[in-house]
């Protein structure tokens, strides 16, 4: 299967991490991930049962080194959009979808489970590639972390390692640079920026990109870049020449 990370960013009990490395281990999963997580101690071992090995290889990393590592960031969230106009959380994807998304890929894929309280913040979300919910009941559909990663482990669990390997983090984040500066020359208006570049992330994200097919997206751009202004292309060219 891919390399999938379980990360659980700045969990408030340690008995949640227990359990979650627990159930991780239940359906074949030890790679957990914590980001500013509470103190851990003797309640998060006996919560963990049988399953301590991955509690005690759990590394401890910064969120941006998360992100930096990971070739798709999943983010799993109980609060969804459901009106297109609002792109923060939208689209949103079942565990099952997940798997579909994910299967066939090599990779680095890291799955965030935010806080107990408040789950992810705004920020977090928005640097991540793909949404996940939970379909639950609207009566009470916040599920306890541990319960959410059993879940998600289920459905992720037994997926075979894919055939090619997708584009980096680093060459994705560069192709997002150039789109965002592609915006700029075509005048793009500044006040829609950000929900732009947010939606090309989702929609490249879901798309789960070759190193070939990014460099061919950086191609059509700079084409069509000189297509508007020749001339400035000549310019450069010639200073490059001169250097």
């Amino acid at each position: 299967m891919p390399d999938i990370d379980i990360v659980l960013v700045s969990p408030l009990y340690e008995g949640n991490i227990g359990f979650a490395a627990r159930v991780m281990k239940n359906f074949g999963f030890s790679r957990l991930v914590l980001v500013d997580p509470c103190p851990i101690g003797d309640e998060a071992l006996m919560r963990a049962s049988h399953a301590r090995d991955v509690l005690s290889s759990a590394e401890v990393i910064s969120f941006d080194e998360v992100v930096s590592r990971s070739d798709l960031v999943v983010a799993t969230t109980g609060e969804v959009n459901k009106s297109v106009c609002r792109s923060m959380r939208m689209p949103y994807h079942s565990p099952r979808e997940l798997r579909e998304l994910i299967d066939g890929i090599q990779g680095r894929v890291s799955v965030l489970f935010g806080r107990e309280n408040w789950g992810l913040n705004n920020d977090e979300v928005s640097q991540s590639d793909i949404i996940a919910t939970i379909p639950s009941s609207p009566d009470y559909p916040i599920l306890n972390l541990s319960h959410a990663v059993g879940i998600i482990c289920y459905e992720l669990a037994g997926i075979e390692r894919g055939e090619y390997l997708l584009a980096s983090r680093e060459e994705m984040e560069h192709l997002y640079v150039h789109i965002d500066a592609y915006l700029d020359r075509i005048g793009h208006p500044p006040s829609k920026r950000k929900p732009t570049l947010l939606l090309i992330r989702r929609v490249l994200g879901r798309a789960k990109l070759t190193t070939r097919e990014a460099t061919t997206i950086h191609g059509l751009m700079r084409r069509s870049a000189w297509q508007m202004n020749p001339e400035e292309f000549e310019r450069k060219k010639e200073g490059e020449e001169e250097e």
